[in-house]
């Protein structure tokens, strides 16, 4: 069941009045993991008016990240017929082509053929360059990203949405990117946080049209799920009725370790056992090793289940046992 856009409206306002007074060129909106900015942009993109003649989007490629990974997917549904004039190597190894022609670009002048690139997909405009994930992208599309912020006479709104510099892969060069494009005249700057009680509560209303959801199971969906969106959403797909039964507070929590814990919250947000290795600085192996574990401490048999345990239960349920620390050998 599709969660609706609730607790945004004054973000939805702000980005529409972007858009229509275009006095901003760039809208930047970050926040953790499930917080609900790409369902926040998307809805304020498709209500913009008047309509942009052009949305280009763009996210980091599931794979690791290779040069021009944004340019790459914007490229991938459009038709690049409508660009003769740029040559077809560099049109082929900008959209990441497996036939593409091995050659040596020079670094700069690749970037310009880029930024050439999106203003010939631009035309006219007005159009919305949306950059999704910004936290995962490579350092190219990081860097063609805060050059579209500050190409003159580009008839666009660049919004970008990314998770807090210090969980991205490059934190340093994220961080320059976001201080970068927030410096912008008049640039838009939102920071998504938990929805609130209410707005927890007005989402399973709108979930559920004409029942009343009674005001406990709100604040228990509330309790479990710390208002994170993807959180409430992973309990709506899991296919719980407006009443909503949860699992019993008195119900006893397997200890884990606090490896097992890191891991378990990453499987919250649906990442995979690479991003997880990538983000913890351990290898896939020991990942594997450590879902393995919290699916037989859990009693779940798959990730996805393992993942809508915890959002059922309060994080602060979730305790890791105690490290044991072994006395220092003597000698």
């Amino acid at each position: 069941m599709p969660v609706p856009i609730v607790g945004r409206d004054r973000e939805v306002a702000e980005l529409a009045a972007a858009w229509a007074g275009r006095r901003s060129r760039v809208a930047v909106v970050t926040g953790p993991a499930g917080i609900g900015k790409s369902a926040l942009v998307g809805s304020a993109v498709r209500a913009l008016t008047p309509a942009p003649s052009t949305v280009l989007a763009g996210t980091a490629r599931i794979h690791s990240p290779a040069p021009y990974d944004w340019l790459a997917a914007v490229l991938s549904g459009c038709d690049t017929s409508r660009l003769p004039s740029f040559p077809p190597a560099a049109l082929a190894w900008l959209g990441q082509h497996d036939a593409a022609p091995v050659e040596r670009w020079a670094p700069g002048a690749l970037l310009r053929v880029a930024v050439r690139v999106v203003r010939a997909l631009v035309g006219a405009g007005p159009a919305v360059l949306l950059v999704e994930d910004l936290h995962a992208l490579d350092p190219a599309s990081l860097n063609l990203v805060g050059e579209l912020a500050t190409a003159p006479e580009l008839p666009v709104l660049l919004v970008v949405t990314s998770r807090p510099a210090a969980s991205a892969q490059a934190p340093d060069l994220v961080a320059r990117t976001l201080a970068r494009l927030s410096s912008t005249p008049d640039a838009v700057r939102q920071r998504l946080g938990p929805l609130p009680r209410a707005a927890v509560a007005d989402l399973l209303a709108a979930a559920f049209p004409g029942t009343a959801v009674p005001v406990a199971t709100a604040l228990a969906v509330y309790e479990r799920t710390g208002g994170n969106p993807y959180a409430v959403t992973e309990l709506l797909a899991a296919g719980h009725g407006p009443e909503m039964p949860l699992p019993d507070a008195a119900t006893p929590v397997p200890e884990l370790t606090s490896r097992e814990a890191e891991v378990l919250a990453c499987l919250g947000t649906g990442m995979s056992n690479k991003r997880i290795a990538r983000s913890l600085g351990i290898s896939v192996r020991t990942v594997t090793v450590h879902v393995s574990n919290l699916l037989r401490k859990t009693g779940t048999t798959s990730r996805t289940e393992a993942a809508l345990w915890a959002v059922r239960r309060r994080p602060a349920d979730i305790v890791p046992a105690p490290r044991i620390r072994t006395p220092a050998a003597t000698r």
